[in-house]
């Protein structure tokens, strides 16, 4: 159907089903919020799982439905483009949240555990595509692997929450994770309600990425555009919007592990697209048939998620522009990474 549509038309859609991922994500961090205090799980728990499950559905369509028509790279790079994006996104929010830096704030040794864990989730696609292709049905171990270390990092994530072995240090400017009162039209929403809201959402931003994913594929072919390219800087940068605004409003609530979490359980979220993709690939590997490009977006985001991690663990009070140093250095390992691969695709 697409293929008797204008290119004008095509990019329209593309443009709405971003809009509509945007506006879901807005509207889903006030609910994560609102859960996180009544479960008693935790912002960054809530963030990590809930709201980085949530925010990322969209891109998990889109790796799934391209992979399904055969445009491995495309899958690959949407995944790991989305985890460089959204680090980017962090550092964002860390300019906009003006008393301190944000990485100083959100202290929280969960946040930290999950960073750890993203990096070792990054690593093993690279290590993967090192060796030999193996498969299973057209599936590569590596695909069974991920999903089994994102749910043993939950159990222990959780485990560290209840019962932690290290204390961040507080000082005045770090805010804690504390429930919030709500006001009486609040508490009269059942937490059904609450959750019944939250899928629905997540229904809707499922869907909007089955349109981003195909109208993706379309122009990818009508343009004769680079896979990773396409992947790594629209669907992967549009998919993961709604992670910006989410983590922006966050901040603006005073929801500060909220944020990070929401990023970093985001990110580790995202590792999960490469196992649905490469299911969904069905001429082998995904991991041998994405590019050199592709893995340059996998070496950038475990660079970038490192030196994430070296600010949570340093927690510098205040840097260029009340941010710290390494939200200034992540943006700037971003910017380089775009210039470089739109350059490298400019030459090609």
């Amino acid at each position: 159907m697409l293929a008797e549509w204008s290119t004008p038309m095509i990019l329209a859609a593309f443009a709405a089903a971003v809009l509509v991922v945007l506006a879901s994500g807005v509207r889903i961090t006030g609910l994560v919020d609102r859960l996180a205090d009544r479960t008693g799980i935790g912002e960054a728990i809530a963030g990590a799982v809930l709201l980085g499950a949530a925010t990322s559905l969209g891109g998990s369509v889109v790796s799934i439905t391209v992979a399904l028509d055969g445009y491995a790279s495309l899958a690959y790079s949407n995944s790991i483009g989305g985890i460089a994006a959204q680090t980017a996104f962090l550092a964002v929010a860390d300019a906009v949240y003006r008393r301190a830096n944000l990485e100083h704030a959100a202290a929280d040794l969960t946040n930290i555990f999950q960073a750890v864990v993203l990096v070792i989730l990054l690593t093993l696609p690279l290590l993967a595509a090192s060796q030999p292709e193996v498969t299973l049905f057209a599936i590569h171990p590596v695909s069974m692997a991920i999903p089994i270390i994102y749910v043993m990092a939950l159990v222990g994530g959780r485990a560290l929450r209840e019962a932690p072995m290290w204390r961040p240090v507080s000082t005045a400017d770090t805010r804690t994770d504390t429930p919030e009162e709500e006001d009486a039209d609040t508490a009269r929403i059942s937490t059904l309600r609450l959750f019944s809201t939250f899928l629905l959402l997540m229904v809707i931003m499922g869907m909007a990425g089955w349109v981003i994913a195909k109208t993706a594929s379309e122009l990818t072919d009508r343009l004769s555009l680079s896979q990773s390219l396409v992947g790594a800087l629209a669907t992967a940068v549009a998919t993961s919007l709604p992670e910006l605004v989410t983590t922006i409003a966050a901040v603006r609530r005073g929801a500060l592990q909220l944020a990070v979490g929401g990023i970093i359980g985001g990110n580790s979220f995202d590792t999960l697209f490469l196992t649905a993709g490469d299911i969904a690939y069905r001429d082998g590997s995904l991991y041998h048939a994405a590019g050199l490009s592709d893995q340059f977006w996998t070496l950038t985001a475990i660079l970038m998620t490192g030196v994430l991690l070296s600010g949570l663990l340093l927690r510098q009070r205040e840097g260029p522009g009340r941010m710290g140093w390494e939200g200034a250095l992540i943006l700037a390992i971003y910017g380089a990474a775009v210039t470089i691969q739109v350059f490298t695709a400019s030459a090609g």
